[in-house]
């Protein structure tokens, strides 16, 4: 005789999934958080404009770095 007794009936039809919740209008969201991209004075502008500044400033050292001059006077600026 077995230690383990063995359900009695026939087995459990399996049941159907559930269908996936899609909203009506999925609102388009940013790479790499869940903000809504938005024009104006918005968290998301915000934070897009400070990483185009932080580029700018790595391209202003890697420019003085390189020729070995100020950018000013590299770019013409200051005689």
């Amino acid at each position: 005789m077995s230690e383990f007794p063995l359900p009695a009936g026939p087995p459990a039809a399996p049941e159907a999934p559930a269908p996936a919740e899609t909203p009506s209008t999925p609102a388009a969201t940013s790479a790499t958080t869940n903000d809504v991209p938005a024009f104006g004075w918005s968290a998301y502008a915000e934070r897009v404009n400070g990483r185009f500044a932080m580029l700018g400033f790595v391209a202003v050292l890697v420019i003085e770095g390189l020729s070995r001059d100020t950018f000013l006077h590299w770019a013409g600026l200051v005689p």
